[in-house]
């Protein structure tokens, strides 16, 4: 993923054994040694398109590439919440957009800022979290400002979630140092644990409460107190983590493939394996049956049942 990826880069050791407790580990995690390192390989070069403007969306005459855009670093994706065929795809350079289900893509926003994250709890607003950046966009994306709140100890976010159930309660990972809570809509933080966070490449908040946290070094760890205490449910490395907007229990991870869990993240089961790795994974809100998966092989996937099948998304 990102420069913080470096990071996750060097986080890139075999996974050990399932935990004591019958967590079973899927297969797609068995043959892996690095995950973020997948990012590396099918990243090489830098796309050849020319950044619109740096604090401005758009991107009206952005050249169209067929296929994921040949950028450093796949991080973070979002599905438009009434159009299930738009998709904003966040990069080490910035942000892509496509309009017809990722088969075509072109350069959309924020030349050069690390998108590690981006997060849209309703109507028009749009969180992007990163290394060394935290911007917010109260028009679906169009325009961008900075976020500088206080409490962070610095703005290298490497994982970000809003609270669905109050999007005024926000989480931030950041790097080498914890958890973050900020309930009064991003203004400040606060440390909400330090036993997590620092290693964390993905988070998501469950309905009921629960906080599910992918961390590179012990797995999938799960808190149901807010973060004062955590437990291992997976010993997976793993780079994405989706909840389906109309099914808390459906849950996807994606790491060297993707697993599944239909029970709220008690239990997984791989539905694809793929040898250079997963990145961003992403549920659509208006057809929850409709799942979209990052490949680092630079091959965008689609699940249209609910994320118990996928196929690559050709561009052409």
């Amino acid at each position: 993923m990102a420069t913080k990826t470096k990071k996750k880069r060097q986080a890139g050791k075999r996974p050990p054994p399932p935990a004591a407790g019958g967590r079973t580990k899927p297969p797609f995690y068995r043959q892996r040694a690095v995950l973020a390192l997948a990012a590396v390989a099918v990243a090489a070069a830098v796309a050849g398109v020319a950044a619109i403007a740096t604090q401005r969306g758009g991107g009206g005459g952005a050249t169209l590439s067929a296929g994921l855009p040949n950028t450093p670093d796949y991080h973070s994706l979002l599905v438009n919440p009434t159009n299930p065929r738009k998709l904003v795809l966040g990069t080490h350079n910035g942000l892509y957009v496509s309009t017809d289900g990722g088969r075509h893509w072109r350069f959309d926003a924020l030349s050069g800022n690390d998108a590690m994250n981006l997060a849209r709890p309703g109507g028009q607003t749009i969180w992007l979290a990163g290394h060394e950046v935290f911007k917010k966009s109260s028009d679906g994306g169009v325009t961008w400002s900075d976020v500088r709140p206080a409490g962070l100890p610095s703005l290298d976010i490497h994982g970000f979630a809003v609270d669905a159930r109050n999007p005024r309660t926000l989480y931030a990972a950041v790097a080498g140092e914890g958890l973050y809570r900020s309930r009064d809509g991003g203004r400040s933080f606060a440390l909400a644990s330090n036993q997590v966070g620092g290693n964390v490449m993905a988070l998501a908040l469950l309905p009921d409460g629960r906080i599910l946290a992918g961390d590179m070094r012990q797995g999938v760890l799960e808190s149901s107190d807010g973060g004062a205490s955590w437990k291992q449910t997976l010993r997976v490395q793993l780079m994405g983590l989706a909840v389906n907007p109309s099914d808390p229990k459906r849950l996807l991870a994606a790491g060297a493939g993707i697993a599944l869990s239909t029970d709220g993240g008690r239990s997984w089961r791989s539905v694809l394996d793929l040898a250079d790795g997963v990145g961003p994974v992403a549920w659509s809100q208006s057809n929850p049956k409709l799942a979209y998966a990052v490949g680092f092989n630079r091959t965008l996937y689609r699940s249209a049942d609910g994320g118990e099948s996928w196929q690559p998304v050709a561009g052409s």
